[in-house]
């Protein structure tokens, strides 16, 4: 077992009661070091349930995790040491000013006071922080918090690092600079990344390998490049004034393509050759009495990946699992 892998094997974690919730069922993985891995899902699917599972923060119903060589449930105080943690809320205060905060962080890990100013001045110039050093926390912009949340996250220096949705909430350049400062962490310092996210592109442009993760199963896992490739077709993609009619639209078009998808007032549909399908798809529609508003012609993404092995109505269903996973949660704590 290397250092910095994350093995997951039959990973199970259930709440139990009147209407049992399973958020994470049988779940196996494995993150080899030096590597950032995306964890893709939509609300409700177990992404959050899993990594607070890898961060001790949660026990598993059953199943085995180890992080760093490290079994989450029987040396969690080992995980805490070689894993740095920067969760969805960010936890900063906002009356102190980074380096008070850093420093702080260093000395709770048991750092003298030297040593914890010495990482703490490494830090905030590693996260390009250095001229708001004197600045009070709840002064930054939301980029500059989740690029000072990142450097509390590697105070410990951790051998691997869990982000768990960073850059929901920011604006596309906030976005972009914490891109900037994940891609920098994973190659100049060699520290294995798990991302959580919501956000597809975010995990094309970052990572390595990505699993995605429907009602507590991964569907579908491998590079994005392969995920992408394995799709093997191009789209013609349809909007439609309303849903009802980019389903007829779909239902129109339907017997000319290897397969459709429609996503609300979106007909995507998938052909070997779709460029020069162009004008029978209009014609057809306009055979009709369809007319789309817009037509566009993409190759493969992670999106259409997702959209296969999702699909709208899986989506729809874990927004109402996601409630009943956190209420099963909030009873757990009481």
């Amino acid at each position: 077992m290397k250092d910095r892998e994350i093995i997951v094997e039959d990973l199970v974690k259930s709440y139990p009661g009147k209407s049992k919730v399973t958020a994470v069922d049988g779940v196996n993985f494995k993150v080899d070091e030096g590597k950032i891995f995306g964890f893709l899902g939509p609300n409700g699917a177990g992404k959050s349930t899993t990594i607070k599972i890898l961060t001790t923060l949660a026990l598993p119903s059953s199943g085995r995790a180890l992080v760093g060589g490290f079994d989450v449930v029987s040396q969690a105080t080992d995980v805490r040491r070689v894993a740095g943690v920067a969760l969805q809320e960010i936890g900063i205060d906002p009356l102190m000013k980074s380096m008070e905060l850093l420093v702080l962080q260093g000395r709770l890990f048991g750092a003298s006071k030297a040593v914890a100013t010495a990482r703490a001045r490494e830090l905030l110039e590693l996260v390009q922080l250095t001229e708001a050093i004197d600045r009070r926390a709840g002064t930054y912009s939301g980029g500059m918090r989740r690029r000072l949340d990142l450097a509390l996250a590697l105070v410990q220096q951790p051998r691997i690092l869990f982000l768990d949705e960073p850059t929901t909430g920011l604006d596309p350049a906030s976005r972009r600079d914490v891109w900037r400062e994940v891609r920098r962490l994973n190659r100049e310092l060699g520290i294995t990344i798990f991302l959580t996210t919501q956000y597809l592109e975010e995990a094309d442009e970052l990572a390595d390998t990505v699993a995605i993760i429907v009602a507590g199963k991964i569907v579908a896992e491998g590079s994005p490049a392969k995920l992408k490739a394995a799709m093997g077709e191009e789209s013609i993609n349809l909007v439609f004034e309303t849903p009802e009619l980019a389903e007829k639209g779909r239902a129109t078009l339907e017997p000319m393509g290897n397969r459709t998808q429609l996503d609300r007032d979106t007909v995507r549909l998938y052909l070997s050759k779709a460029a020069g399908s162009i004008p029978t798809v209009i014609n057809r529609l306009q055979n009709e009495g369809l007319a789309p508003i817009s037509l566009t012609l993409t190759q493969p993404t992670l999106d259409d990946v997702f959209l296969q092995v999702a699909g709208q109505r899986l989506v729809a269903s874990e927004a109402v699992n996601s409630r009943k996973t956190r209420s099963k949660e909030r009873e757990e704590v009481k």
